[in-house]
């Protein structure tokens, strides 16, 4: 198969979260451990980092790979989703898995996979996997794809475990309290192994501290070790001062166990997380005259970092490109975004795209006022036709909104 086909054979043939919601989550382990003993257990011939949380992992992971780039390692990073190009999700050093190794591993594998019924996601993974023992990385950071105790990623034995924070997300499969949240996010803990949590949060720090007690493992909250960060970020966005935290000390840590992590590599890997791991989306900036702004963040907790950042912004009139996903409790965000912008509702080319009718319902309802596009270029090419230079342009919502225009 050409890399097209492979794609579309992934994308088109196995269940994927991402594209589909509920009818791809799996609520055990057993096919991805099947999937490794498959494979030769890649998961135990590579180190690894396992990070996990509502709303960062993201940038905490990529945050940290650099670092570790800096200092000189060979790292594999794993992270979900992609953006433009599915092999954004499996970097070393932050180059993409090469189109070939992903065509030859699907050949490959196809037939026996298929009768173990994998989906989407363990497929990826045991690509990752597979990729990062065969190259050799002498690190790897993993990111959870949701959850934690159930995720695919949890089948390995990291050097650290690190959990971002905890919030409303997901909720149909991780439980609809912030405390069985974050018992999930706990799962990824193992006997002996450190766990930083990059925030505090009063609801849900009793649920870590019990847990780090009953696997005997050290914990951290890098909010309370570390204040301020010292240096530079290379990701803009306040809310990327927790994440940095939490990188900052996962780093620490990882040099008192021995490696060979000095203070001129957290500095330089803070400041130079994007052009070193390929990090997009997070208050990226798309355009100048008028300023348009782009931001992944599509959840309550997530959403209330990212829009006051927003209206502190100098601007004349705002202007939002909105789409959402039909799962997501739309009903909890939409309040958070002022009734005084213009909105651009529209909605990602994925089948879990809330209908943008919908959408712009939901939002009128919470007087957020404008028109719906069959797209969100069409959308963001309308808010362009519109805003004058000193204007605002913000593109938002979620992952997928966001993809489209990066």
């Amino acid at each position: 198969m050409t890399y097209a086909e492979t794609l579309d054979y992934l994308f088109g043939q196995l269940p994927m979260y991402q594209r589909v919601g509920k009818a791809a989550y799996k609520a055990d382990l057993d096919a991805t451990i099947s999937l490794c003993h498959y494979l030769g257990n890649p998961e135990r011939k590579f180190r690894s980092v396992h990070v996990a949380g509502t709303n960062g992992k993201g940038s905490t992971s990529h945050f940290l790979a650099s670092i570790l780039q800096e200092a000189g390692l060979k790292v594999g990073l794993y992270t979900s989703p992609h953006l433009k190009d599915f092999r954004e999700r499996i970097r070393i050093n932050g180059k993409m898995i090469p189109e070939a190794v992903v065509i030859r591993f699907v050949d490959e594998h196809r037939t026996a996979f298929s009768e173990m019924g994998l989906s989407f996601f363990e497929w990826t993974v045991g690509l990752a996997f597979d990729f990062f023992a065969r190259e050799q990385v002498d690190i790897g950071v993993l990111e959870t794809g949701m959850g934690g105790r159930l995720d695919s990623t949890n089948v390995v034995h990291p050097e650290l475990t690190l959990i971002t924070n905890i919030g409303m997300d997901h909720q149909q499969f991780l439980g609809d309290t912030l405390v069985k949240i974050a018992g999930e996010k706990a799962g990824i803990v193992k006997a002996g192994v450190p766990l930083v949590v990059n925030e505090t949060q009063a609801e849900v720090r009793s649920v870590f501290e019990a847990k780090a007690n009953e696997m005997g493992s050290s914990i951290a909250f890098a909010d309370q070790v570390i204040p301020e960060i010292p240096y530079p970020l290379g990701l803009q966005g306040n809310y990327q001062h927790h994440n940095a935290k939490g990188a900052l000390l996962a780093a620490r840590q990882l040099a008192d166990a021995g490696w060979p992590i000095e203070e001129q590599h957290l500095e330089s890997g803070l400041a130079n997380v994007v052009s070193n791991t390929g990090l997009m989306g997070r208050w990226q900036t798309l355009g100048q005259d008028p300023l348009i702004l782009a931001d992944t963040a599509h959840n309550r907790e997530g959403l209330a970092q990212v829009i006051p950042q927003l209206l502190a912004l100098p601007h004349q009139r705002l202007h939002v490109v909105l789409g959402m996903v039909n799962d997501k409790l739309a009903d909890t965000v939409l309040p958070l975004f002022p009734t005084s912008a213009t909105y651009y509702f529209c909605q990602a080319k994925i089948p879990r795209a809330k209908p943008v009718t919908a959408l712009q319902q939901q939002g009128e309802k919470y007087g957020l006022h404008g028109v719906g596009y069959p797209s969100v270029s069409s959308a963001l090419s309308a808010a362009k036709a519109a805003a004058m230079p000193s204007d605002l342009i913000f593109v938002g919502g979620s992952t997928f909104t966001v993809a489209e225009v990066v």
